[in-house]
């Protein structure tokens, strides 16, 4: 096959969705309808082929992301089925910076939930195509048009509805194909492989017809081909109308929104089809943009084999000892056993062997080419959202945005014997994981792991004893608090010491104030008498930048601060980088000491849904954890309620929310910012 016949016949794509909206479920149909399976796999038995963890197949969720690749109509798609929880959105964003193309999957009964949000905004900031997969409507309560008019009011989507469900519920029988007006109706003897198409049931025709009307007035707004045949009557079918919607799926302007039952094996073959007629090839997004890492200049990789080899590191992963590192590769080739360069690290690595993933199953590679997802062996240095690219050729790529942990505990290994063993597993960990992070309290000696929810805290320690064997007392979960300033003040501090017979001196001045909340940390240069020479300005930057990773109160991290250095004095002889950098690093935590500093929590953002008649109750408690209620919106016989919480007082709610709903409510929860102490606690320090 040539280059460009593969290139046009791939698709990178993911599933992306709230927890529980069936992702899983939906990705091993695909594996079976596509033949790369041989047998469906249930998330409910803990035989998903996706969910190959322990911990996925005992818990039923997705923890991690999985690649695979199956065959569809002569196209070759590369698939990722991504988590679901909160706590484990960085394998969403790292997945979502590699893929052209998206499945947002939602359920019919729930609609779009918190997760489906931003998983959603995720995508769109990688500006990737999507089509939508309205799923369960086999489940009772599920409204495909509800969940259609959520995408609009939710998410800010236009959805093109390109089918439409017969039936719902227990009369959940088909699809409508609203392109060739016909109904699609599945075998169930055959688990769903066989379907069919036949005329649509005559209670569904005045419907169906109003529906198509509506998808042609929106594609003939987008397409002007299609306008000219629409208003001229023409008859138009499913060859003049699939042009236009990969189009506008494509240029960002449409979401063709389908549906099925993933369960119940209705729907997935048409969302196959979809895949491969709407979602975008490699040729079909723009060529990469990076810098050179030495002259800054923007450098362009288009999907050719061609352009040199770049590819960008998403994912590490242990298996069985063995580091393997996922890449998209975006320009060129590479082949086993060749030298590429990491630019981030500026170091040259080994591609040892390449190998094409199914889960946690491998085939090897001799070569790969662009717009391809393998996983490496041999890349020892290369992290997640590194460059690798030709050591002729140096391209940076943009990197992959990490979230900052929201929550510790504290643990120490049981044995003394387990204390090397401890801290060894947790580096393999969190270079699997950039969300985790651990550090040893100089105080008690304990060790402190950081991550973005209890039970990703959980599911770590789990991992410890299963894949490493290492056992570890664990304390109470902390939370991750961070320190700010509220006041504008000027501080100044001097360094003159002799090291190594060596005299060092430099004096800083800097001005202090606080940002608005979120904003982020800024240095700026304001030195306008020349005082502190132009080539001593990084070392003060440096000196700053490193001070405010440890505040004065409780020595959490500083955030909303700008920093200026206004002036300072210098000795010809004995003025150095190391004295600027120490003098700075002073100045500053003098000038938070002054500035009023304050303590910051994290703030989450949780949706409860309730069922009507005890809304009351759920409320009462939020208000004694001193939740701030932002709405309560009824839907059906529930109520949603929209509150923002200390993540500090919520700490064991499930618990409290099962005993205030006799277990008929849920909840959802993800942060949302950093904020004032609600109120004064005893702190982990």
């Amino acid at each position: 096959m040539s280059e460009g016949k593969r290139l046009k016949t791939t698709r990178n794509i993911g599933i992306i969705a709230h927890i529980d909206a069936g992702k899983t479920t939906v990705t091993e149909r695909i594996l079976y309808y596509t033949g790369k399976s041989h047998k469906m796999g249930e998330v409910h038995d803990g035989e998903a082929v996706m969910d190959w963890m322990e911990q996925e197949q005992e818990r039923g969720i997705t923890i991690t992301s999985a690649v695979t690749t199956c065959r569809w109509r002569g196209n070759e798609i590369n698939l990722i089925d991504t988590p679901g929880h909160v706590d484990f959105t960085i394998e969403v964003e790292r997945s979502l910076r590699v893929l052209d193309g998206a499945i947002g999957v939602f359920c019919a009964v729930g609609g779009v939930e918190p997760q489906s949000e931003t998983v959603w905004h995720q995508a769109d900031k990688y500006q990737i195509p999507k089509i939508a997969f309205i799923n369960k409507m086999d489940r009772l309560g599920a409204d495909f048009l509800g969940a259609v008019n959520q995408m609009r009011e939710k998410l800010g989507a236009r959805p093109l509805i390109v089918q439409m469900p017969m039936g719902a519920e227990a009369d959940f029988a088909g699809v409508i194909d609203l392109l060739e007006m016909q109904a699609v109706c599945w075998d169930d003897s055959t688990l769903g492989l066989t379907y069919e198409y036949m005329p649509i049931p005559p209670e569904y025709v005045e419907d169906a017809q109003a529906k198509r009307v509506e998808l042609l007035e929106s594609l003939a707004e987008l397409d002007d081909t299609i306008m000219e045949k629409y208003l001229a009557d023409e008859i138009l079918e499913q060859k003049d109308l699939l042009p236009a919607i990969r189009q506008a799926t494509l240029n960002l302007k449409v979401v063709p929104v389908l549906c099925g039952s993933a369960l119940k094996n209705k729907g997935i073959q048409l969302l196959l089809d979809a895949i491969v007629d709407c979602l975008p090839s490699p040729l079909d997004v723009a060529a990469v943009v990076g810098l050179h890492p030495k002259s800054g200049e923007e450098e362009i990789r288009s999907s050719s084999g061609q352009d040199p080899f770049a590819a960008l590191a998403f994912k590490i992963q242990m298996d069985q000892g063995r580091r393997l590192t996922y890449v998209r590769v975006y320009s060129g080739t590479v082949t086993a056993g060749s030298a590429v360069y990491n630019v981030n690290r500026k170091q040259k690595e080994k591609v040892a062997r390449i190998f094409q993933m199914h889960a946690n199953k491998r085939q090897k590679r001799a070569r790969v080419g662009a717009g391809e997802i393998v996983a490496m062996v041999g890349l020892k240095s290369t992290t997640t959202g590194d460059t690798i690219c030709d050591p002729k050729h140096p391209i940076v790529l943009e990197h992959i945005e990490v979230y900052e942990p929201v929550i510790s505990i504290a643990m120490e290994p049981r044995t003394r014997a387990d204390e090397e063993k401890t801290l060894q597993s947790l580096e393999k960990l969190a270079v699997e994981d950039p969300t985790f992070h651990f550090h040893q309290d100089p105080d008690t000696g304990q060790t402190i792991i950081s991550g973005m929810g209890e039970l990703h805290l959980d599911i770590l320690v789990n991992r410890l004893l299963r894949e490493y064997s290492v056992q570890v007392n664990v304390g109470k979960p902390q939370v991750v608090y961070r320190e700010t300033i509220t006041a504008a003040v000027e501080a100044e501090s001097t360094f003159d010491r002799e090291i190594a017979g060596v005299l060092h001196y430099a004096q800083v001045e800097l001005h202090l104030e606080p940002r608005p909340r979120g904003k982020g940390n800024l240095f700026r240069e304001l030195v306008r008498d020349g005082s502190v020479p132009s080539s001593f300005i990084p070392a003060v930057e440096e000196g700053v930048m490193e001070s405010l990773g440890s505040g004065v109160i409780a020595g959490y991290p500083m955030v909303d601060v700008e920093v200026a250095v206004i002036g300072g004095t210098l000795k010809e002889q004995t003025a150095s980088e190391l004295a600027f950098k120490v003098a700075a690093a002073t100045a500053l935590q003098e000038g938070c000491r002054k500035a009023q500093p304050q303590l910051l929590e994290p703030i989450m953002s949780v949706e409860i849904i309730v069922p009507e008649e005890f809304t009351g109750e759920v409320i009462n408690d939020l208000n004694i954890r001193k939740g701030k209620i932002e709405g309560v919106h009824p839907k059906r016989s529930v109520k949603i309620i929209h509150a923002t919480v200390a993540l500090s007082l919520m700490f064991g709610y499930s618990t409290s929310l099962r005993s205030a709903s006799q277990g008929r409510a849920t909840f959802t929860m993800q942060f949302s910012h950093f904020d004032t102490l609600v109120e004064k606690k005893e702190l982990y320090i």
